[in-house]
């Protein structure tokens, strides 16, 4: 039983990735996971399709590895988080599409709250802002649209997971219904204080407490996997949050410590130890780990669009055939071109939270073309991820002054270089890309014995590059100055008012 199996339930697709006590990856394997946009600023996935791609990614692992199930000491699993699903107690069927986190349909409901006097509360007890981006107004939104499901919530006949519970209980056969505090801390439902769910918010949401999980730490027990799915009943020993499993990864255990993630959207958490950071720019305080009982607390920006941008050149323009094409054909644009995409698919994130926002291009030229909306792509998550940077900087100053990169887009040379010139701050790309899977991994092996313990792990950490910065502080200001008054004129777009023709 040397082998750990990282689950990596992501939003645009599942893997599996097989490692050694040592965590090398030992074989991979992905399935992309379809999309539903059933309206404008709606984002939905199908959470069979999500159960069923997580076992085949599984057994073909195993498979490809040559090894026997009984050979696998733990599971670490890391997902999507704030996405939601509610099921049936009974049969384990859902009643309802996953809501996803990118999700904005209960705007109103948040804003209504807010204008009721309720987001400061709300703030004091979880860490976070009153958004439809955590899960709470998103299980009150199924119950009241899906008929009959307030009133069976209510008996007891359905319950509520992030994507983690619904995995946890469905690989047990139904025997564990659990989730981990960094998943539960992002649900506006627990007090991330006292380390509970709260019965307060939950009446504010409308959500019956006995619909909830069974919150524990990062590294536990969380149940065995039914023994007919794999062939061998496995334990479950690590559970984390995908940006938490990432920051874990990194190796960020010591306060001011920072990492910063590229998927589907882009989301930067710094270190701040045992102290909640009550945030005046915007951000969130939230749970990076809890182990042995002990939290270490996190500040987080949220970025909706980093990785979906690119997606968007390819499956929205067609302008690409696939992402590793973008940095070569962003090499060919005009330098004197000048233009700015400001990609608020789903709304702005972090530090602006503007949920009704939508996508804006500046700068358009008839001589703009393919090229530079491909360089604007990239540069478009470096410049998010200033705002996010400056935010955190703000509120806690003794930061550790690199940043350390992840996920499929930290791949790309041209965008982590942006990314340094953009930031004035050396960007460290490491060896592995995985640092959520290994993170995952990390937990589940440590809790079986397998791996090191946090400070020996963290001292294994590789770097594979550094980006230093290599554009002169002028530019730099001017280039962000444009940025700031695109984004600006983006969000002054949503109020204004429309003429009468």
């Amino acid at each position: 039983m040397k082998h750990i199996l990282a689950i990596d339930q992501g939003t645009t697709s599942s893997r599996a990735i097989l490692f050694d006590s040592a965590l090398t990856p030992l074989a991979t394997a992905q399935q992309e996971l379809t999309q539903h946009f059933p309206a404008p600023g709606w984002v939905e996935h199908d959470p069979v399709e999500i159960m069923h791609g997580v076992l085949e990614t599984c057994r073909a692992v195993i498979s490809k590895a040559g090894i026997a199930p009984t050979d696998i000491a733990a599971i670490g699993i890391t997902n999507q988080r704030e996405t939601t699903i509610v099921w049936d107690r009974d049969t384990g069927r859902p009643i309802h599409n996953a809501i996803v986190w990118q999700d904005r349909r209960t705007a109103q409901l948040c804003q209504t709250l807010h204008e009721q006097g309720q987001e400061q509360a709300i703030t004091e007890k979880t860490g976070l802002l009153l958004d439809p981006y955590f899960s709470a107004s998103k299980i009150g939104w199924i119950l009241d649209n899906v008929d009959g499901a307030r009133s069976r919530a209510r008996a007891g006949h359905l319950l509520f997971g992030t994507v983690d519970s619904f995995l946890i209980w469905h690989l047990t056969g139904g025997r564990v219904h659990a989730t981990d505090a960094t998943n539960a801390a992002r649900t506006l439902l627990y007090d991330i204080r006292r380390g509970d769910w709260d019965a307060d918010l939950c009446a504010l949401f409308g959500v019956p407490m006995a619909m909830l999980p069974d919150v524990r730490d990062c590294a536990g027990d969380f149940g065995a996997t039914a023994a007919d799915l794999f062939g061998a009943a496995i334990p479950i020993l690590g559970v984390a949050g995908d940006q938490q499993a990432a920051a874990i990864g990194q190796g960020c255990f010591v306060p001011g410590m920072v990492k910063s993630t590229y998927g589907t959207g882009c989301f930067m958490l710094m270190n701040t130890g045992d102290t909640l950071v009550t945030s005046q720019n915007r951000l969130l305080g939230t749970i990076a780990y809890q182990l042995g009982g002990r939290v270490s607390y996190a500040l987080e920006g949220s970025i909706f669009n980093a990785g979906t941008v690119v997606q968007w050149l390819r499956d929205g323009l067609a302008i690409i055939d696939d992402a590793a094409q973008t940095d070569a054909l962003a090499a060919t644009a005009d330098a004197a071109q000048d233009v700015i995409l400001v990609p608020a698919f789903t709304g702005l994130g972090a530090p602006w939270w503007q949920p009704d926002c939508r996508g804006a291009i500046f700068g358009l030229t008839r001589n703009a073309g393919r090229a530079e909306l491909a360089r604007a792509a990239l540069e478009s998550v470096g410049y998010q991820t200033r705002d996010l940077l400056e935010a955190i900087q703000a509120d806690w100053s003794d930061g550790a002054g690199v940043l350390r990169v992840d996920g499929g887009m930290a791949a790309s040379d041209m965008a982590m270089q942006f990314l340094a010139d953009i930031t004035g701050a050396p960007v460290d790309r490491p060896k592995v890309l995985e640092t959520t899977a290994i993170g995952a991994a990390w937990l589940a092996g440590m809790q079986a014995g397998l791996c090191p313990g946090m400070d020996d792990f963290a001292a294994s950490r590789g770097v594979a590059l550094r980006f230093e910065p290599q554009l002169d502080d002028a530019n730099r200001a001017l280039r962000y100055l444009r940025w700031k008054r695109a984004v600006q004129a983006t969000i002054a777009a949503v109020d204004a008012a429309v003429p009468e023709f």
